[in-house]
């Protein structure tokens, strides 16, 4: 790839205030393109166009996408990066509606609902590419860890799947990059914090769930950049041909073959 591939290509990224969506825009930009993030906060610093969004919320969402067309005429590239594990863990007896339905909107709704504004245009102009930030545990469930975010995430899948298929004749691509574990600063407090738990330090809470997912066999957990190198192909002219694929990228840890 050439290092400006993306020049003149307009991007939005949720979520790109920290962790693997700050990768993500940063790559982005590198690469050339105009980069607007989105949060609900806004950070001390940033070096791209911010535009605070809380994107449960469907007037916030209107307002994002106002304002992106009044600046900017529309965007090129959507990354929808934005989503967590914000449920206990315990298996479904802990789990009620309310978490349910709290997983359901941060992980899936909010992805639909922001690709729902932004399509026509991209449809318009023949030409875009839509990607969402997945995960490896929308194949491989943990019941007491991430029962709802894994549902959260499998229907995510699903729904790209579909999407892509929908608009691959209009000149759309729609593309999900399901990381592994990633070593970003919300990983490292939920390691921590699953530990102390446990009762016990954050080296032995590391093994121990990495042993429940069979383990990483390269060994260590990916570097935000990495994914963001690998999202960066994925948005790029290089990857014309690509769309409906799910690329994990977990350093083989998945046990399962596709």
């Amino acid at each position: 790839m050439e290092l400006k591939d993306l020049k003149e290509k307009r991007a939005l990224v949720t979520g790109g205030t920290k962790g693997i969506g700050k990768a993500i825009a940063d790559e982005l930009a590198e690469a050339g393109a105009t980069v607007i993030v989105t949060a609900r906060t806004k950070p001390e610093q940033t070096a791209h166009h911010f535009i605070a969004a809380d994107l449960t919320n469907a007037n916030e969402v209107a307002a994002l996408a106002k304002e992106i067309a009044n600046t900017f005429g529309g965007i090129d590239i959507l990354i929808n990066n934005v989503g967590g594990l914000t449920t206990p863990g315990g298996g479904h007896s802990t789990l009620t509606d309310v978490h349910w339905n709290q997983e359901l909107d941060l992980n899936l709704i909010s992805a639909i609902r922001l690709d729902r504004i932004v399509l026509p245009q991209m449809i318009k102009q023949k030409s875009g590419v839509i990607i969402h930030i997945s995960s490896i545990a929308g194949k491989q469930a943990l019941w007491n860890l991430n029962m709802a975010y894994a549902v959260s995430k499998a229907a995510l899948n699903s729904y790209s799947k579909a999407l892509a298929t929908e608009l691959a004749d209009k000149g759309v691509r729609v593309l999900t990059v399901a990381p592994g574990a990633t070593r970003t600063e919300t990983m490292v407090k939920f390691l921590n914090g699953y530990a102390i738990s446990a009762g016990i330090t954050p080296e032995e809470g590391i093994k121990q769930l990495m042993a429940q997912t069979g383990g990483i066999p390269m060994g260590r957990m990916a570097e935000p950049e990495e994914v963001a190198q690998l999202v960066h192909f994925l948005v790029s002219p290089s990857a014309a041909y690509l769309t409906g694929t799910i690329y994990a990228i977990d350093g083989g840890s998945l046990p399962v073959v596709g």
